[in-house]
């Protein structure tokens, strides 16, 4: 097995596609800006994020809700330099709720919430685990 995608289904897609491109820097696969959907992927690493119009899958499924309430999930990237990401985010028009600030002795961790109100964690790694005997 092999995870795919981290899929976020959105209502405002134009709104979350800008947040993923433009102030988080990630690479889109089709520049469908309108969507219903696009895939992004970071610089380095195999791991995506795509994004669904919530309207679509509600039409597949005929029972998601038109909006989402609540946190429904939490997308994680890892980052090298956690500061100099974090300034650039918010030059970019990133709100940062949290951080940058220890979030155990191996990471420092920032959140934010994309348009949508998905939380969004920026972590860099400090101490690799290892493993004990």
């Amino acid at each position: 097995m092999e995870l795919a995608q981290v899929r976020l289904l959105v209502t405002d897609f134009p709104a979350c596609y800008r947040f993923y491109a433009d102030v988080l820097g990630l690479k889109p696969q089709s520049g469908a800006e309108r969507g219903p959907y696009e895939k992004f992927s970071p610089a380095t690493g195999s791991a995506g994020i795509a994004l669904q119009s919530r309207a679509m899958m509600a039409e597949l499924l005929g029972e998601l809700a038109e909006s989402a309430t609540g946190h429904r999930s939490l997308v994680v990237l890892r980052v090298d330099d956690l500061d100099a990401y974090c300034e650039g985010v918010a030059a970019r028009g990133g709100v940062l709720l949290r951080g940058p600030a220890p979030m155990t002795d191996r990471m420092r961790v920032a959140h934010l919430k994309d348009p949508e109100g998905n939380l969004v964690e920026l972590q860099e790694w400090l101490l690799l685990r290892t493993d004990r005997a």
